[in-house]
């Protein structure tokens, strides 16, 4: 286009020019072939080799041991005062003296231990039976002996006796144990000690104690007694304190009562991690294997599983069962034939008796005392036992145990007072006994099972200072009732039942015990009994048994022998009989029929 210059030119006027270009691309795809071979198996490709290895080369070399070097010293004689002879050691005395303090002190384990260990006598840990690995048992033979360790920090207040000694080499070692000691012998002392050498040992870190209630404060005493420096609680309170005292164990030992850990089962199935050592006191309390006591302390989480009781049996075989399902779940079965069961359980218990142990232990006498009902009293009895049998003699087939036990019950309160003419020739001879008591500054303690009972002799005998133990005293003043009768010059008598005052307790200040009317079977019996006629007790200990003559009770009380024979088949490891097993030698269904020469009715007897 021609521009002439200095004229104005326009837009419009230019047409722009367009060239095209061909952008177009030869694109050959090439082939490698890796998509197909990633997607393709691998090949795998197995070759042997034949490789013989060469044997190691081994190299011995004697090393002789050189003997040990041994000297000799002696010594000069040492010039004694009293002619030339070393002092002597009057066992005899320290033993008493050490009672005595015992007795002061009222420490239920006695048990304190007064005692007499000679100097040369060493007491060593035997491992269990069942213990396989051969470090385990060496762990155990290698042991010091145990008066080596009880020494420096770990010093006992009192010097046991040899064998308790023996009892804590028992439970030392043993993660399934039953320490059935009869009762005043020591079993919390044993325990507690065994609990702390394990604990310096490293071997426990965390321990769960379980006692009836009465029996708490006991125990906090014995450990403070015996092992002052271990850290200790008890699970108490309301609902929300406990399941937090559950929840936050601080303290190497947790101490609580069956009630309660009944009770917070699901607090206590959470507790993680599982307890080193669950200890059950009065482990008879589990006997019965479907009880809700037995299946919430079986299902406590723990390794090492401890039953302490003096009567493992009470009524048969069967007692024994409920408490290995806690100690050693499977050991025994029902039914099992009483030399069975003891070869089975020889490992796993230790039983003694204080005739077998404590040879200066003041004697037991016992006193059986037969008394005729007075003539009213004998009246009412007769009749109440006639018009009782006629009346379930009505009921036929559908008469039940319950029918019979209540007419046993009944004739039973009978033999103790008269309902119509409130007359007792129990009483009467009690008044006597208590007389003479009293007159001689002495203490007594008296037994009945019911409370009732109790409450009417605490009217009748007011003039002896009696003062009373059973359910209905609340527990907080349970121990003021115990330091009063200890204490208190005036107070001659103290009135208890069975179940309040049977356990736990340290009476061995009382001189004499009165069985005003008979338990069920005989252990309970004893358990009452060695509440006085226990270690610490400085005098002889005066057993009376008030049995009616020609009444029920004469016929309960060869149940009771029996059920003594029982015990003695599975712990004395006596022959069986013939056709004595354990359930035949219980209170059985037809023994209680007989009681009024009946026989069982007709569905029950096939």
């Amino acid at each position: 286009m021609d521009l002439t210059p200095g004229q104005p030119w326009r837009a419009e006027t230019l047409s722009p020019a367009v060239h095209g270009c061909d952008l177009q691309v030869d694109v050959r795809p090439h082939y490698s072939g890796w998509t197909a071979a990633l997607a393709r198996p691998p090949r795998v490709r197995l070759e042997t080799l034949a490789w013989q290895p060469g044997r190691p080369g081994v190299v011995s070399i004697p090393i002789a041991r050189r003997r040990p070097r041994v000297r000799t010293c002696k010594f000069a004689a040492i010039a004694y005062e009293a002619g030339g002879q070393p002092p002597s050691w009057d066992a005899t005395s320290e033993r008493a003296a050490l009672a005595t303090g015992a007795a002061a002190a009222g420490d239920d384990s006695a048990t304190a231990l007064s005692t007499t260990l000679s100097a040369t006598q060493r007491t060593r840990v035997a491992p269990p039976e069942d213990i396989v690995k051969l470090e385990d048992r060496l762990f155990y033979v290698l042991q010091p002996p145990l008066e080596s360790l009880l020494g420096g920090a770990l010093a006992l207040p009192f010097r046991p006796f040899p064998y308790q000694y023996d009892g804590v080499a028992f439970l030392y070692p043993r993660h399934a144990a039953v320490l059935a000691d009869e009762m005043g012998l020591g079993k919390t002392m044993q325990t507690i000690t065994a609990v702390r050498l394990l604990l310096h040992a490293g071997e426990l870190r965390r321990v769960l104690l379980i006692c009836p209630k009465p029996l708490v404060t006991n125990w906090q005493r014995e450990f403070d007694l015996w092992a002052p420096e271990i850290p200790l609680t008890v699970v108490e309170g309301d609902r929300d304190r406990r399941h937090w005292q559950w929840g936050h164990q601080q303290a190497v030992v947790t101490l609580a009562n069956y009630e309660l850990v009944i009770r917070d089962r699901e607090a206590l199935s959470r507790v993680e991690p599982a307890y080193d050592l669950v200890v059950l006191d009065e482990s008879q309390r589990i006997k019965n294997r479907g009880s809700a006591t037995s299946e919430a302390i079986c299902s406590i989480g723990r390794r090492r599983s401890w039953a302490l009781t003096g009567t493992p049996v009470e009524n048969s075989a069967d007692d024994l069962v409920g408490i290995f399902e806690f100690v050693a779940p499977g050991l025994l079965t029902p039914g099992m034939r009483p030399r069975q069961v003891a070869q089975n359980v020889r490992d796993h218990v230790l039983r003694r008796t204080k005739d077998a142990v404590l040879e200066d232990l003041p004697p037991k006498l016992v006193r059986d005392a037969e008394l005729r009902l007075t003539p009213a009293q004998y009246e009412t009895y007769r009749e109440a036992e006639e018009q009782g049998i006629v009346r379930l003699s009505a009921l036929g087939d559908s008469i039940t145990v319950q029918h019979v036990f209540q007419l046993i019950l009944r004739l039973k309160q009978i033999c103790n007072f008269d309902p119509v003419s409130g007359e007792s020739a129990k009483l009467t001879q009690l008044e006597a006994d208590l007389e003479e008591i009293a007159a001689s500054g002495k203490k007594a303690i008296v037994f009945s099972q019911w409370v009732k009972t109790l409450m009417r002799l605490s009217h009748k005998l007011a003039r002896f200072g009696p003062l009373e133990y059973h359910g209905r005293v609340p527990a907080r003043r349970r121990d003021e009732v115990i330091e009063r009768f200890r204490r208190d010059e005036r107070a001659h008598v103290i009135l208890m039942s069975y179940g309040a005052g049977g356990v736990g307790l340290n009476l061995q200040f009382a001189q004499y015990v009165f069985l005003f009317d008979r338990w069920w079977n005989p252990a309970v019996e004893d358990q009452a009994i060695a509440r006085a006629h226990r270690v610490g007790a400085t005098g002889a200990v005066t057993v009376s048994r008030y049995l009616a003559v020609n009444t029920i009770e004469e016929r309960i009380n060869q149940i009771l022998i029996e059920k003594r024979e029982l015990f003695d088949t599975i712990f004395a490891d006596s022959a069986d009989g013939p056709g004595r097993g354990p359930r035949e030698l219980g209170l059985s269904r037809q023994e209680i029929f007989g009681l009024f020469d009946w026989q069982l009715p007709g569905r029950d007897a096939a």
